[in-house]
């Protein structure tokens, strides 16, 4: 799906899915991390990940030191290097991409450091969370960026209500 088409979609929905996302949080549903489980393997189970990777082209991870350590040993380099290179704080003094898109997404969307990528990424879009309603504003930032994470706002929508 293009980029631009799904953030117009996205942003189209935008204050429908803030309002649900904030009714979950004012009286969650009983099994509520039950029904975001099953929604989430719902989503995931018809989503290429590779045919998208708008995460890796628009947003850059968090790095963890323990994160930074894992990277650089991969990559046969000392921390400091790593971060020297690829890294920069941000204004909240997180370590960050100097740029976008990640420097490890190949071409063929797939990532060059996939089995020791950051925990944010494998987290990423944070749509299998115990207590979802606790990340809102990041689950409502999100279906801006993913096609995964606005799919499954919308299906977490109809299957809480088919409860």
């Amino acid at each position: 799906m293009d980029h631009a088409f799904h953030q117009k979609r996205a942003a189209l929905k935008n204050q429908e899915h803030k309002k649900f996302l904030e009714s979950l949080r004012k009286k969650p549903p009983r099994n509520l991390d039950y029904v975001v489980q099953e929604t989430h393997d719902e989503v995931f189970r018809n989503i290429d990940c590779l045919s998208c990777a708008n995460c890796c082209k628009t947003t850059g991870p968090l790095f963890t030191e323990k994160d930074i350590e894992r990277i650089a040993r991969h990559l046969k380099m000392k921390p400091a290097l790593f971060e020297q290179r690829f890294l920069r704080t941000d204004e909240d003094q997180d370590k960050v991409l100097q740029d976008l898109p990640c420097w490890f997404l190949n071409d063929d969307n797939t990532c060059s450091i996939y089995e020791v990528r950051p925990k944010a990424c494998r987290e990423f879009p944070h749509t299998d969370r115990k207590k979802i309603y606790q990340i809102n504003a990041l689950t409502v930032k999100n279906t801006l960026i993913c096609p995964a994470a606005y799919d499954f706002v919308e299906r977490l929508q109809q299957n809480i209500q088919k409860k």
